[in-house]
Protein backbone atom coordinates (compact mmCIF):
# COMPACT_ATOMS: atom_id res chain seq x y z
CA UNK A 1 0.00 0.00 0.00
CA UNK A 2 2.58 2.23 1.24
CA UNK A 3 4.34 2.30 -2.82
CA UNK A 4 1.18 2.95 -4.23
CA UNK A 5 0.59 6.31 -1.67
CA UNK A 6 4.26 7.07 -1.89
CA UNK A 7 5.92 6.85 -5.11
CA UNK A 8 8.95 8.15 -6.26
CA UNK A 9 7.42 10.94 -7.85
CA UNK A 10 5.96 11.70 -4.67
CA UNK A 11 9.68 12.18 -3.10
CA UNK A 12 11.79 15.30 -2.96
CA UNK A 13 15.48 15.95 -1.67
CA UNK A 14 16.68 19.58 -0.48
CA UNK A 15 19.41 20.83 0.78
CA UNK A 16 17.58 23.14 3.36
CA UNK A 17 14.65 25.35 3.74
CA UNK A 18 14.23 28.54 5.11
CA UNK A 19 11.37 27.37 7.41
CA UNK A 20 9.32 24.45 8.28
CA UNK A 21 5.80 26.09 6.67
CA UNK A 22 8.09 26.41 3.68
CA UNK A 23 8.87 22.75 4.09
CA UNK A 24 5.16 22.03 4.40
CA UNK A 25 4.48 23.97 1.42
CA UNK A 26 7.62 21.97 -0.65
CA UNK A 27 6.30 18.77 0.28
CA UNK A 28 3.03 19.30 -0.72
CA UNK A 29 3.99 20.17 -4.34
CA UNK A 30 3.30 16.50 -5.96
CA UNK A 31 -0.25 16.02 -4.26
CA UNK A 32 -1.06 19.25 -5.24
CA UNK A 33 0.20 18.62 -8.90
CA UNK A 34 -1.85 15.53 -8.89
CA UNK A 35 -5.11 17.13 -8.00
CA UNK A 36 -4.59 14.95 -4.98
CA UNK A 37 -5.13 18.08 -2.02
CA UNK A 38 -6.36 21.38 -2.85
CA UNK A 39 -4.40 24.79 -1.69
CA UNK A 40 -6.95 24.67 1.35
CA UNK A 41 -5.36 21.66 2.61
CA UNK A 42 -1.63 22.73 2.59
CA UNK A 43 -2.80 26.23 4.60
CA UNK A 44 -4.63 23.83 6.99
CA UNK A 45 -1.94 21.80 7.74
CA UNK A 46 0.52 24.80 9.01
CA UNK A 47 -2.40 26.25 10.62
CA UNK A 48 -3.02 23.47 12.80
CA UNK A 49 0.47 23.89 13.45
CA UNK A 50 0.17 27.47 14.60
CA UNK A 51 -2.75 26.39 17.02
CA UNK A 52 -1.85 22.80 18.11
CA UNK A 53 2.08 22.97 18.31
CA UNK A 54 4.54 21.00 16.84
CA UNK A 55 2.17 17.70 17.46
CA UNK A 56 3.25 16.47 13.98
CA UNK A 57 6.73 15.51 14.84
CA UNK A 58 6.53 12.11 15.76
CA UNK A 59 10.12 11.09 16.60
CA UNK A 60 13.37 13.23 16.74
CA UNK A 61 13.80 14.50 13.17
CA UNK A 62 10.46 13.26 11.68
CA UNK A 63 7.43 15.16 11.13
CA UNK A 64 4.49 13.96 9.34
CA UNK A 65 1.69 17.28 8.27
CA UNK A 66 -1.64 16.70 8.11
CA UNK A 67 -4.67 18.22 8.86
CA UNK A 68 -8.52 17.42 9.63
CA UNK A 69 -9.03 14.63 7.12
CA UNK A 70 -11.54 15.78 4.40
CA UNK A 71 -11.00 19.38 4.12
CA UNK A 72 -9.26 20.10 1.01
CA UNK A 73 -7.86 16.66 -0.02
CA UNK A 74 -9.49 14.99 -2.91
CA UNK A 75 -8.26 11.73 -2.24
CA UNK A 76 -5.13 9.59 -0.31
CA UNK A 77 -2.02 10.45 -0.95
CA UNK A 78 1.51 10.66 0.66
CA UNK A 79 4.41 12.48 -0.36
CA UNK A 80 7.89 13.57 1.07
CA UNK A 81 10.64 15.70 1.37
CA UNK A 82 13.60 14.97 3.23
CA UNK A 83 16.57 17.88 3.87
CA UNK A 84 20.21 17.59 4.30
CA UNK A 85 19.57 20.17 6.97
CA UNK A 86 16.80 20.23 9.91
CA UNK A 87 14.95 22.89 9.94
CA UNK A 88 13.32 24.44 13.18
CA UNK A 89 9.53 23.69 13.84
CA UNK A 90 8.86 25.16 17.11
CA UNK A 91 11.70 23.95 19.24
CA UNK A 92 12.47 21.00 17.12
CA UNK A 93 14.68 20.08 14.42
CA UNK A 94 13.18 18.40 11.45
CA UNK A 95 14.80 16.78 8.73
CA UNK A 96 11.50 14.86 7.27
CA UNK A 97 8.35 15.82 6.21
CA UNK A 98 6.31 12.64 5.17
CA UNK A 99 2.75 14.50 4.32
CA UNK A 100 -0.54 12.67 4.74
CA UNK A 101 -3.56 13.61 2.72
CA UNK A 102 -6.67 11.55 4.34
CA UNK A 103 -9.90 11.67 2.45
CA UNK A 104 -11.50 10.14 6.17
CA UNK A 105 -10.91 9.20 9.51
CA UNK A 106 -10.28 5.63 8.42
CA UNK A 107 -9.06 4.72 5.07
CA UNK A 108 -5.25 5.95 6.32
CA UNK A 109 -4.67 3.94 8.94
CA UNK A 110 -2.84 1.24 7.23
CA UNK A 111 -0.88 3.32 5.96
CA UNK A 112 0.34 5.10 9.25
CA UNK A 113 0.73 1.40 10.67
CA UNK A 114 3.04 0.48 7.74
CA UNK A 115 5.04 3.35 8.20
CA UNK A 116 5.50 3.18 11.77
CA UNK A 117 6.76 0.10 11.79
CA UNK A 118 9.10 0.50 9.26
CA UNK A 119 10.62 3.33 11.29
CA UNK A 120 10.85 1.14 14.27
CA UNK A 121 13.55 -0.63 12.55
CA UNK A 122 16.54 1.61 13.48
CA UNK A 123 18.21 0.89 9.92
CA UNK A 124 15.24 2.23 8.14
CA UNK A 125 15.08 5.03 10.44
CA UNK A 126 18.36 5.99 9.09
CA UNK A 127 17.53 5.84 5.55
CA UNK A 128 14.96 7.82 6.00
CA UNK A 129 17.20 10.32 8.17
CA UNK A 130 20.34 10.31 4.98
CA UNK A 131 17.70 11.67 2.74
CA UNK A 132 18.38 9.37 -0.48
CA UNK A 133 15.23 8.63 -2.31
CA UNK A 134 16.51 5.59 -4.12
CA UNK A 135 17.08 3.84 -1.01
CA UNK A 136 13.71 4.90 0.69
CA UNK A 137 11.73 4.25 -2.08
CA UNK A 138 13.39 0.60 -2.12
CA UNK A 139 12.22 -0.25 1.58
CA UNK A 140 9.04 1.06 0.56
Amino acid sequence: MLKELLPKSHMQQREKVDSWEDAIKIASIPLLKEGIIEESYIENMIESVNKNGPYIVLMDYFALPHAKAGEGVNRLGMSLLTLNHPVDLKGNPVKVFLVLAAVDATSHIEALADISKLLMDPKNYEIFMSGDLDKINDIL
